[in-house]
């Protein structure tokens, strides 16, 4: 099973390196709602303190949003997602191979670049570190909750309005703890606990998400 996975992760991720124009556009639109903020609302140090944490995890959401077309529709348009169905590998285990690779391409960039994003915000230095924790914990709870949006979706006609309209009320709990986490630690009163629960989250999702996707998939499959 292992190696099943690691295959697929190889596969996903060399695809992904083939249509890389696709990937630099989500890490583009990220940076472009980012960097328009500061500009939009003045040079005043203390406001950008203020709306850097909620402005960085919402462009980190539509950014996430924003790729989660990509997670089964070429696999499902060129016939792949049928024979994954059919093979050996649980169709749960495809699924959290695929929303593996899916995050790696999509959302560990976003992390990486997320503290130097934030500098045109003047952060405090401590927080840099809490703000990547918060997104590097975060953005596969997205990635997961996405792949069940994006299996119910599949090759329905105005998939990318149905896919926001099912998956961003549950993005809220995520953006809040992930956003709630960099304001409290600027406030000295320290982001543990949204931490925690961020990091909880993530054990729930990555048990039962591909499952749930799994199902969805069959559905979408008949």
């Amino acid at each position: 099973m292992t190696r099943v996975i690691r295959c697929l992760i190889y596969r996903d991720l060399l695809v992904a390196w083939r249509r890389r124009s696709d990937v630099a556009v989500t890490l583009l639109f990220f940076v472009i709602v980012v960097s328009l903020f500061p500009l939009g609302v003045g040079p005043e140090p203390e406001l950008l303190r203020q709306i850097a944490p909620g402005v960085i995890w919402v462009a980190a959401l539509l950014s996430s949003l924003l790729a989660l077309g990509r997670l089964f529709e070429a696999d499902h348009a060129d016939g792949t997602l049928e024979q994954l169905a059919l093979g050996a590998a649980p169709l749960g285990v495809v699924v959290s191979a695929k929303a593996l690779a899916h995050w790696l391409v999509s959302g560990l960039p976003l992390v990486a670049i997320a503290p130097l994003l934030a500098l045109q915000y003047d952060l405090p230095g401590g927080l840099y570190g809490v703000l990547a924790l918060s997104l590097l914990l975060g953005t596969p709870v997205l990635s997961m909750i996405g792949a069940i949006g994006a299996a119910l979706t599949l090759g329905l006609r105005g998939a990318g309005v149905l896919l926001a309209l099912l998956v961003l009320p549950l993005f809220v709990p995520v953006l809040i703890l992930g956003a709630g986490a960099v304001e409290m630690a600027a406030a000295g009163v320290g982001g543990h606990g949204q931490l925690l629960l961020l990091g909880a989250m993530l054990v729930v999702a990555a048990a039962l998400a591909p499952w749930a996707s799994a199902a969805a998939l069959r559905i979408s499959l008949e």
